[in-house]
């Protein structure tokens, strides 16, 4: 009996201590509904902005986080950045084991200070102190407090207070305060069916929710950036750098980007400009001028990125690129446009977010926004983007880093929101010719010509520079149902004018067919069988999301053992639905020829939740169709 009340009073004295640290730094206390598929459990994120003026800005951050487990350590973003405009005043992190004690304070000294972007930058003068912690055991709680100041206030930290999956938050507090006479825009995104509480006077806008729990992802779904609760905010009037700029639409924040960033950097050398206009002289028109000024920036330059003043937002001035012979995205797209320019082509600085996520900007909200840029060329018929960054791409081309999304196009005049191309499953084709010879033993003998165009030519440019050794390697992965492959040729051809990729490849595998007694079970689709099956939700929550649409076509001669004839054939089938469509046909060309077509498309596309399950049925049946097969008999 003493020993069970000691235990009693034990386990009152950790409870009791849990709660009177207001319940944020133990797990004990975490809501059950907050931990299902979490990861991490955000207690407490408290971000307190003051606008002191157009061009100072104050952030106060307090962030508590407990970690549940592994996986949930790249939740704690414990970090700062910051370079001429940004200084850091305060940071430091507390740890707490899963009592809620503390066991490691962490001062600014101790945060590992790296640059803030990758090894391929030539220079920058963005830093980032970010905390290393190794945890001894899990669950355990940081808390972690920042402080800096900012002399550029275009960029104001959004209210996000969700920014990942398998992440619940239990409160999230955001404040901005501002001076009189600065007019603060807002929009807000997903905050319908949130626990939400929002002031707003002219001086503070004031957000806090409460219990958000984790979003477990699901696979072809819309982007989780564009579900998640968000308020972006942004002053009419801001400093990028010392240079201030007034802004309530993309037309204004077009102008002032072209005449405050782009315009002045246009200085080619009149040696340059002579030698443009001589490189282009005997072409026939823009395009066909414009294509060859591309492929000089491809030969001439390369890329490499800069990122220092402004923000990374101002390009370095054409006369650079011209003399150095690399840039970053902003020079080389500048340089391509001065070039263009001096041949009297019509070219527009191009702001999108770069990615296969087809991320948009944001077309109602004029701000900072994008983390790339292309080049538009205006056309009556379709207009012409360029990513000037690329040494292999096709004039013309973007392929899926910058497709069908909302961009900003920079003109003398202001700017104006555009979309990218978008490539239709139909131009995005594949098609498939070949013959495959079946010997006595079940092994065969194969060649192909593939042809493949739009976001399938993207999926294989790439392919030209590849050593043979890789190649191989490669095409053994593509057919890797196909057991005991030996490549015996391979050649490619990119052809950039046509923008089409075709590679001609010969191999053979032994033992494909399977022999059984006097029979032969031959799987008919050698050279493009679908394996993917998308995954099985119980309870889907999210609407289905087909990003890029495709299109297959095979036809594909076989030549039959000489000892066998046909037993029974797969059934020609057709499947047409929503989603797309599956035709197959197999032909009887004499004893020992069959010829076997195949078409599979996809369309791209967003359905409601409940379309899942039929979606992925269809990619199911193909699937099993794909693995159809034909039986022979041995001739008597």
């Amino acid at each position: 009996m003493k020993l069970k009340f000691i235990v009693n009073i034990f386990i009152l004295f950790i409870v009791s201590t849990a709660f009177s640290q207001e319940n944020l730094y133990t797990s004990i206390t975490i809501p059950e509904n907050l931990k299902q598929h979490a990861n991490a459990v955000v207690r407490l994120n408290d971000v307190q902005i003051t606008l002191k003026s157009s061009s100072e800005m104050h952030i106060v951050e307090k962030r508590i986080i407990t970690v549940l487990n592994k996986k949930g350590n790249d939740n704690v973003d414990a970090y700062a950045h910051y370079d001429n405009n940004v200084k850091i005043k305060n940071l430091e992190a507390l740890v707490f084991d899963d009592l809620g004690k503390e066991i490691k304070k962490i001062k600014k000294n101790d945060f590992k200070d790296v640059s803030a972007v990758s090894g391929g930058t030539l220079y920058s003068d963005s830093r980032v102190k970010y905390l290393e912690y190794t945890p001894i055991t899990y669950p355990y709680t940081i808390e972690f407090n920042v402080e800096v100041t900012n002399r550029n206030t275009a960029f104001i930290q959004p209210f996000i207070p969700i920014d990942d999956t398998f992440l619940s938050v239990e409160k999230s507090i955001y404040t901005l305060s501002c001076p009189e006479g600065i007019t603060i825009r807002k929009k807000e995104k997903n905050i319908a069916g949130v626990s939400l509480e929002k002031e707003e006077t002219t001086n503070k806008i004031f957000y806090k929710v409460k219990n958000l729990e984790a979003i477990k992802p699901e696979a072809y779904s819309p982007l989780f950036r564009d579900r998640i609760p968000k308020v972006m905010l942004v002053p009419n009037e801001f400093t990028l750098e010392g240079v201030q700029s007034k802004v309530e639409n993309w037309n204004d924040f077009g102008k002032w980007m072209y005449h405050d960033l782009i315009k002045n950097t246009h200085d080619l050398p009149v040696t340059t400009i002579n030698m443009i206009k001589n490189l282009v002289k005997d072409e026939p028109n823009d395009i066909a001028k414009a294509k060859k000024i591309y492929q000089y920036v491809q030969d001439k330059v390369r890329y490499i990125s800069v990122q220092v003043g402004i923000g990374g937002w101002k390009p370095f001035n054409a006369s650079e690129v011209d003399k150095l012979g690399y840039g970053d995205c902003k020079a080389l797209t500048n340089y391509t446009m001065s070039l263009l320019k001096a041949a009297d082509i019509e070219s527009n600085y191009t702001v999108v977010y770069a990615g296969k996520s087809q991320r948009n900007l944001e077309k109602d909200f004029a701000a900072v926004q994008g983390n790339h840029v292309i080049l538009n060329i205006p056309s009556d018929e379709e207009n012409i983007w360029l990513e000037c960054t690329s040494q292999k791409l096709p004039f013309g081309f973007i392929g899926d880093f910058t497709d069908d999304r909302d961009v900003l196009v920079i003109t003398p005049e202001g700017g104006k929101i555009q979309h990218t191309k978008k490539y239709s499953a139909e131009e995005s084709l594949q098609v498939n010719k070949g013959n495959y010879k079946v010997s006595n033993d079940g092994n065969i003998s194969v060649h192909v010509n593939v042809n493949s165009k739009g976001i399938q030519y993207d999926n294989k440019y790439w392919l030209e520079t590849e050593t043979e050794r890789d190649l191989d390697k490669h095409y053994k992965n593509r057919w890797g149902y196909i057991n005991s492959i030996t490549v015996n040729s391979m050649h490619i051809d990119n052809n950039k004018n046509d923008i089409e990729f075709i590679e001609d490849v010969s191999f053979q595998a032994t033992h494909y067919a399977k022999k059984v007694g006097n029979r032969m079970l031959l799987p008919i689709n050698v050279l493009n069988r679908n394996t993917h099956v998308p995954d099985r939700y119980r309870n889907r929550k999210l609407p289905l999301k087909v990003k890029r649409g495709f299109k297959d076509f095979d036809e594909v001669e076989i030549k039959l053992p000489t000892d066998y004839k046909v037993e029974a054939l797969p059934k020609n089938i057709t499947i047409e639905n929503k989603f797309g469509t599956y035709k197959t046909e197999v032909i009887v060309k004499d004893e020992h020829t069959l010829v076997y077509t195949r078409e599979f498309i996809i369309n791209d596309g967003e359905f409601p939740k409940e379309d899942y399950s039929s979606f992925r049925n269809f990619y199911k049946e193909v699937s099993k169709q794909d693995h159809a097969k034909i039986a022979l008999i041995q001739k008597k």
